[in-house]
């Protein structure tokens, strides 16, 4: 008989690496995902966050779920708070890509969904505390992407000159961190990657 496969979702808090070994030996005392949940043996998680971001990871047993998620094109959603106040000049540079380093090279971003945001998303309190006003103005916009380079969306906010504060993935496909609090973790039968455009 076929093993079952099982899924998760994640909001990973900041401060945690995605994975679950450290294989970084100078980077002690770092938070690993298995540290937030009693996951079965043979979890991944599918695609990463870096260690200061936050927000929606799924975690799976089956590989063939991740490539599907990371080959499949699917919208992944950030809200991204950044240093200054978000111009329509740089809205509409995001909107049409910008360029960005990859491993020293150059590479064009697709062009992407962003809109800013009128009001601060509702979100948990981040662990470590975000500058306060009085080192000057941040705003919030939301920047929804296919692509998944390293580091992305901070580069593509620092390539317009608006320096990311603090970065959180909102959604991935039909799926989203809506009232879940920084560590908490769901299992669900089925990823809803939201592929029927």
């Amino acid at each position: 008989m076929e093993e079952k496969h099982r899924h998760f979702v994640l909001f990973k808090p900041y401060g945690y690496l995605s994975q679950f070994v450290n294989m970084q030996k100078r980077r002690k005392n770092k938070g690993l995902l298995g540290e937030l949940h009693d996951f079965p043996e043979g979890t991944m998680s599918i695609g990463r966050l870096d260690e200061d971001s936050e927000g929606l990871l799924f975690l799976t047993t089956n590989g063939k779920a991740s490539a599907l998620v990371r080959g499949r094109k699917v919208e992944k959603e950030y809200y991204v708070q950044v240093d200054g106040l978000i111009t329509d000049e740089a809205i509409e540079q995001l909107r049409a890509g910008v360029e960005i380093k990859v491993h020293g090279k150059a590479f064009q971003t697709s062009p992407a969904t962003c809109f800013r945001m009128e009001q601060a998303p509702k979100l948990p309190e981040r662990a470590k505390k975000i500058r306060d006003e009085r080192h000057g103005p941040t705003s919030w916009m939301s920047i929804c992407i296919t692509e998944g380079k390293f580091r992305q969306v901070r580069k593509m906010a620092a390539a317009v000159g608006f320096p990311v504060l603090r970065l959180v993935r909102y959604r991935i496909g039909g799926m989203t961190i809506q009232d879940m609090q920084a560590g908490e973790v769901h299992e669900v039968e089925a990823f809803d990657l939201n592929l029927e455009k």
